[in-house]
């Protein structure tokens, strides 16, 4: 039977309490929005032409931190039961904020913003009419576990754009003080494939004069660039390369499809109980973000795509996953990109693989929420798992039987969903400690998991 102790719904879960799974899992379960959707919506929205709608806009800590940057430059927003309705003023209606934009916890807050604000300027005619003179000036400020997070991939090409951006250590951690405008376009070759850097110039790149191109080294999630065509943008992709110009946006009506990462945690729960099936319909399949379904795929997971469809340039499907016995893989370091996410939930499921895998050219995961490498390896060997940390991934022998015990997210939603998932394969009960983070990307999580897990228990405290 299942039993829960839920936390009033104003108090955020810390605790949760995990046994066994021990019936098979026979379900079909929605997530909530794509967590990178969402926030390019409000962005893009922010600088389009009219209103721009957001149907089932994910209520995430980090979206939510989006929402305040925008409406702190002066954008009128309408939210309520997850749509969300942008009134934009063009390429240059946003207003100088009067006190730091406060963007939590978020990373792509951070860094795309960086991008658009770093393209800011005052139109000549608006500041002779208020009295001002000069550029753009914003500061962007986070909480504790953002300001260790380096940012000097995203200021430095921006500065070789034109922008001024000061920062601790040379600009390279948050608070980051811009002064917008004057920007020329350039060519930069990324040093690592990150989605997050590449949009943060090709938004700049909106505002720079002359062609701004951006060279991959290999694919990575392209929403920014998918969003920005659907929105009418001058750009266009060849391969690795893409280029934008300055050009108009326009509003459009956006449907956020179920966000690929939340998804796989209840895909992966499937995998752990013979017998399992667990379907989850209206997925974004962006194919920078299916790494994990290949994965699976490799491993031995059934996996399959029902329904598939474009919208709005974003392709959209139901996910399948079936028990199946798995065997260890190897991930290299071109395949990270696609799945850098969904990393520490693969190491999870590779205790039940039979065999050896192995994740490499994955050092991205060091400077995550967390050191995701080392908390992973940490976690998940209280709880029994033969996995070894390495410089740029991690080594995992499986398959293991797991033991129920008290570990931690260490403030990290992802390793706190993947600590959860690896307790429905643990012999006795599982405490995770310092979950609240889950409401980072997953704000319903536990509620998920209770409706396709019938028979273990399952507590928040």
């Amino acid at each position: 039977m299942n039993t829960l102790a839920t936390a009033p719904p104003s108090q955020a879960s810390q605790t949760l309490k995990i046994s066994r799974a021990r019936s098979p899992i026979q379900a079909t379960v929605e997530v909530p929005g794509d967590k990178s959707i969402s926030h390019r919506a409000v962005m893009l929205g922010a600088i389009a032409e009219g209103v721009t709608r957001i149907r089932n806009f994910l209520p995430a800590n980090d979206c939510l931190a989006t929402l305040d940057v925008v409406r702190g430059l002066g954008v009128q927003i309408e939210y309520t039961q997850n749509e969300v309705l942008v009134y934009g003023g063009g390429m240059h209606g946003l207003k100088e904020p009067v006190r730091p934009l406060e963007c939590g916890g978020s990373g792509t807050t951070m860094r795309l913003m960086a991008g658009l604000l770093a393209g800011m300027n005052k139109p000549s005619a608006l500041s002779v009419a208020n009295g001002e003179a000069g550029a753009f000036y914003s500061v962007l400020a986070g909480n504790a576990q953002l300001s260790r997070r380096p940012m000097d991939r995203v200021t430095t090409p921006l500065r070789e754009m034109g922008a001024t951006i000061l920062g601790r250590q040379d600009g390279r951690f948050a608070p980051l003080s811009i002064l917008g405008g004057h920007l020329k376009s350039i060519t930069y070759r990324l040093p690592v494939a990150s989605a997050q850097v590449k949009s943060a110039v090709l938004l700049a790149g909106q505002f720079a004069e002359g062609v701004t191109t951006v060279e991959e080294p290999a694919p990575s999630r392209d929403h920014t660039e998918r969003m920005l065509l659907a929105m009418g943008a001058d750009l266009s992709v060849q391969g690795n390369m893409i280029q934008v110009r300055p050009s108009h946006l326009r509003a459009i009506d956006i449907r956020v499809p179920g966000d690929i990462s939340s998804a796989a945690f209840m895909l992966a729960a499937a995998l752990l109980v013979p017998g399992s099936r667990v379907t989850v319909p209206n997925v974004g399949v962006n194919p920078g973000r299916t790494g994990i379904l290949e994965a699976l795929d490799r491993m031995g997971a059934d996996v399959r795509l029902r329904d598939q469809r474009l919208d709005n340039g974003e392709p959209v499907a139901g996910i399948e996953v079936s028990y199946r016995p798995l065997r260890g893989i190897t991930i290299t370091a071109e395949e990270v990109p696609g799945m850098i996410d969904e990393l520490p939930l693969l190491a999870m499921l590779a205790t039940q693989a039979e065999g050896v895998t192995e994740v490499r050219g994955a050092a991205e995961l060091r400077v995550k929420e967390t050191d995701r490498i080392t908390t992973t390896a940490q976690e998940l060997g209280r709880m029994g798992a033969r996995i070894e940390a390495m410089p740029d991934g991690f080594r995992v022998e499986g398959p293991t039987r797991l033991t129920g015990a008290e570990v931690s997210s260490h403030g990290d939603h992802r390793l706190a969903m993947s600590l959860a998932i690896a307790a429905l394969a643990a012999d006795g009960e599982t405490t995770i400690h310092d979950t609240a983070c889950i409401a980072d990307s997953f704000p319903d999580f536990e509620r998920a998991l209770r409706s396709i897990v019938t028979r273990p228990s399952i507590s928040l405290k």
